[in-house]
C-alpha cells in the first residue's frame, strides 16, 4: 500500500498556549524540587513515613512513572518490530515519552532516597545479588538504547538500523519491567510481595499505563496547536488499551488466587481485599481504573466518542496510580513475620498493621516528577521535529474508513 511521506514539524514555542503550559509545568517541577529540599533539610519526620512504611508516596509516583515509561514505547515497538506502518509517524514521540517518563520517575526516586548525594556509590559499587543493583544497569541501559533508537528514526542516514534498534529496545524494556516487578517478587520477607506473578503483572501494567499516557500526551500536543488528529490512530490505541486493561485484570486475579491458595493466605487475603486499603483497591483500581475503561472502550455506544476514549485513558492512569499505591504502601503495612510459626511481641510494633498518612511535601515531590516528564516532552517537541504535521485519517491511513466499515 502506497503511503505519502510524513512531514514533521516542531511545536511553536512562542505561542501563548505553549508558554503558559510550559510555565505551569516548570512551576510544578520547581515546587517538587522545593519539597525535596524541605524534606532533606528537616528529615523524614516531616513525612508520613515511619519504621514500618519506609517507601512513601514519592516512591509510588516514581514506580508508576518507571513502569509507564516502558509501556510508552509500545507505539514505536509496534511500528518497528511488528511492522505496523500506521504507527510509524508516532514512533519518535513514543521513544521520547518513554525516556521522559523514566527521567521523571528516577528524579523522584533519587530525591526520595534520603541521601541523593550518595547516588555515585550506587552507580559505582554493585552487589549483583541485589535486584536493586541490576536495576541501576537496566535504567541506564534503557536511556542508552532508546537514545540510539531515536537516532535511527530521526537521522535518515541511520534509518536502515531502525528495525534492529527497535528490536533491542523492545527486548530491553521487557527485561527492565521484569526487573522492576522482581524488586517486589524477590522480597521474601514481605508476604504481600513475594510472588513470581509480580514480574508478568508489572509487564501488563506497563503496557496499560504507557498506552494510556501516550494517548493523552499525543492528544494534548495536537490540541495545543490545533493540528489535525483523526481516529485512525486513536481508535487503534483504544483497542490496544482495552486488551492491556484486561490483561492487568487477569494477572491481578491470578495474584489474589495465588495468595488465597497458600496454607496461611486466608488472613492475608482478607487484609488485601477487606482491610484499610480495600476501598482504594475496589473503588479506584477495579471500578474506576478497570471496569469503567473497559465499558467505555468496548461498548459501541461509548467507544465512538473521542472524549470517552480520552476519559478511559485518564481513568486507567488514575486506577494505575491506585494500584501501585496499594501494592507499595499496603504491602508494607502488613506486619513482617520474623519467626514463622511463632508469636512475636515487643515494643517495635511486631505483629501490628502499619499506618501511613502522606504529607503535602511528599505529594509535591511525586507530582513534580510527572511535571518533569511532561516538561521534557514539551521542550523536546519545541526544539526537534518529533511530531507529524498532520495525523488526519487520510494522512495516516487512507483506507481507515474502509477498514472500519
Amino acid at each position: 500500500m502506497a503511503r505519502t511521506k510524513t512531514a514533521f514539524a516542531t511545536l511553536d514555542s512562542r505561542s501563548s498556549r505553549f508558554v503558559r503550559i510550559a510555565g505551569l509545568l516548570a512551576a510544578v517541577a520547581a515546587a517538587g524540587g522545593a519539597a525535596a529540599l524541605y524534606m532533606e533539610h528537616e528529615g523524614h519526620v516531616v513525612t508520613g513515613m515511619n519504621n514500618q512504611i519506609v517507601w512513601g508516596l514519592p516512591h509510588v509516583f516514581a514506580i508508576f512513572l518507571i513502569v509507564a515509561a516502558s509501556g510508552a514505547l509500545n507505539v514505536a515497538s509496534i511500528a518497528s518490530v511488528f511492522g505496523r506502518t500506521v504507527y510509524k509517524p508516532l514512533a519518535p514521540l513514543s521513544g521520547l515519552l518513554a525516556a521522559a517518563l523514566l527521567a521523571g520517575g528516577l528524579a523522584v526516586l533519587v530525591l526520595d532516597l534520603g541521601r541523593p548525594d550518595r547516588l555515585t556509590v550506587a552507580m559505582t559499587h554493585f552487589n549483583f545479588r541485589s535486584i536493586f543493583a541490576w536495576n541501576v544497569l537496566l535504567y541506564s541501559g534503557f536511556f542508552a538504547i532508546v537514545g540510539v533508537y531515536l537516532w535511527t528514526m530521526l537521522d535518515r542516514r541511520m534509518n536502515r538500523w531502525t528495525s534492529a534498534a527497535g528490536t533491542g529496545a523492545f527486548v530491553w524494556r521487557l527485561v527492565l519491567t521484569t526487573g522492576t516487578g522482581s524488586i517486589f517478587g524477590f522480597l521474601v520477607a514481605r508476604e504481600t510481595y513475594h510472588s513470581a506473578v509480580m514480574a508478568p503483572l508489572f509487564i501488563a501494567m506497563s503496557l496499560s499505563f504507557g498506552t494510556a499516557a501516550f494517548t493523552l500526551v499525543v492528544s494534548a500536543l495536537y490540541r495545543i496547536e490545533g493540528r489535525p488528529l483523526g481516529d485512525a490512530v486513536l481508535g487503534r490505541l483504544a483497542r490496544l488499551q482495552a486488551i492491556f486493561v484486561a490483561a492487568v485484570l487477569y494477572f491481578v486475579v491470578i495474584q489474589h488466587l495465588t495468595v488465597a491458595y497458600t496454607a496461611r493466605g486466608g488472613a492475608l487475603e482478607a487484609y488485601l481485599l477487606g482491610g484499610p486499603y480495600a476501598p482504594m483497591f475496589w473503588f479506584v483500581q477495579i471500578l474506576a481504573g478497570t471496569v469503567a475503561p473497559l465499558v467505555l472502550l468496548l461498548r459501541p455506544e461509548f467507544n465512538r466518542d473521542r472524549r470517552n476514549r480520552l476519559l478511559a485513558a485518564g481513568l486507567v492512569l488514575l486506577g494505575g496510580l491506585a494500584q501501585v499505591y496499594v501494592i507499595v504502601i499496603g504491602g508494607q503495612a502488613w506486619p513482617l513475620e520474623l519467626f514463622p510459626g511463632r508469636e512475636v511481641t515487643s515494643a517495635a510494633f511486631d505483629g501490628t498493621l502499619g499506618s501511613y498518612d502522606p504529607t503535602p511535601a511528599e505529594f509535591l515531590l511525586g507530582i513534580g516528577g510527572v511535571a518533569v516528564s511532561l516538561l521534557i516532552v514539551a521542550v523536546a517537541c519545541a526544539a526537534l521535529r518529533f511530531l507529524p504535521e498532520s495525523l488526519a485519517d487520510a494522512a495516516v491511513d487512507p483506507h481507515h474508513a474502509r477498514a472500519d466499515a
